[in-house]
């Protein structure tokens, strides 16, 4: 029996994943299981013409596996479905708009490896409509090179959201008021809403919505210069980083709003229903509302109302 040629470095670098699971595979034994030419349609991508416009993906993974000590029994049950694969890329691309295949890699994988049978995946996603070839990504990652997460280990951050009106920024009592919030223990996420003052008008919806967002940032750099301890977040993954690592978080609401695939309906420039929206986005346990404001109606979480 004739053995085929090893594939040199190259060939490798454009074999299917299955190849290079192969051709890396570790002496202790592990099964694969693989998902071929899953084609689905997202909006993704960093450049202005790829917003709002579906492109077609095309995911190849394979993932490999502890062998199962106990007899399967024909049980689907004790084994990694090849459902969950499918299941990985659909909830990912629900999450949010992501701008990068990279970004989608990773989190599909980690979601992956979150199945007690995975121990290493490799996923290669290509965009098959941004010119005559297919561009695309791959990477490899291993159960031991995951960070424990929340949802892994089941303790999960339920932060406070408190929203401050831009009299309560400026009140003399601002740092006792954050010492209140940080004495209380979960993680705190501060977030403001549009400015004093005249901000750019225009008659282009999108392009108002963005102004309105920009200059609610403007304000959290104002909030921040008023405490030391603030910090001015605006992604997901900071945010979650901040919160593990204890951090007074001030929200940059633009990327997350502008990139979240099921964003808030209120307007750009209502910052409670931005807080609200974050406030839900995070499980929170509580939305509170400092100074004079009017809670909003409809709630999925509690909230609080905190006079000056």
């Amino acid at each position: 029996m004739t053995h085929p040629e090893p594939l040199s470095d190259i060939g490798l670098a454009f074999a299917h994943p299955e190849a290079r699971a192969e051709a890396s595979a570790s002496a202790d034994p592990r099964d694969r299981i693989s998902l071929r030419d899953h084609v689905v349609t997202a909006d993704i991508g960093a450049f202005q013409p790829e917003r709002g416009q579906s492109q077609r993906l095309r995911f190849n993974i394979v993932v490999e596996t502890r062998p199962h000590p106990e007899p399967l029994l024909d049980d689907v049950d004790r084994i990694l479905s090849y459902d969950r694969l499918t299941e990985a890329i659909a909830a990912e691309l629900a999450a949010e708009r992501l701008n990068l295949l990279e970004t989608l890699a990773e989190r599909v994988a980690e979601r992956i490896l979150a199945q007690p049978q995975a121990m290493r995946v490799f996923v290669r996603i290509e965009k098959l409509d941004r010119g005559p070839g297919a561009l695309g990504v791959e990477i490899v990652r291993a159960r031991a090179s995951q960070p424990v997460c929340a949802e892994i280990t089941g303790e999960a951050l339920h932060p406070v959201v408190a929203h401050l009106t831009n009299a309560a920024i400026a009140a003399p009592d601002l740092g006792a008021r954050l010492d209140a919030l940080i004495a209380g223990g979960a993680p705190v996420i501060l977030s403001v809403g549009l400015p004093e003052g005249p901000r750019p008008m225009t008659e282009h919806v999108p392009t108002q919505r963005r102004i309105d967002l920009l200059a609610i940032e403007q304000n959290a750099w104002v909030l921040a210069a008023r405490d030391p301890r603030c910090m001015v977040v605006a992604t997901r993954t900071e945010i979650d980083w901040a919160m593990r690592q204890g951090q007074l978080i001030v929200w940059a609401p633009s990327k997350i709003v502008l990139d979240a695939v099921d964003g808030p309906k209120a307007h750009a420039g209502d910052g409670v229903a931005l807080a609200l929206w974050l406030a839900e986005e995070f499980a929170a346990q509580r939305l509170e509302l400092h100074g004079e404001v009017t809670g909003p109606a409809g709630s999925r979480v509690p909230v609080k109302t905190v006079p000056l």
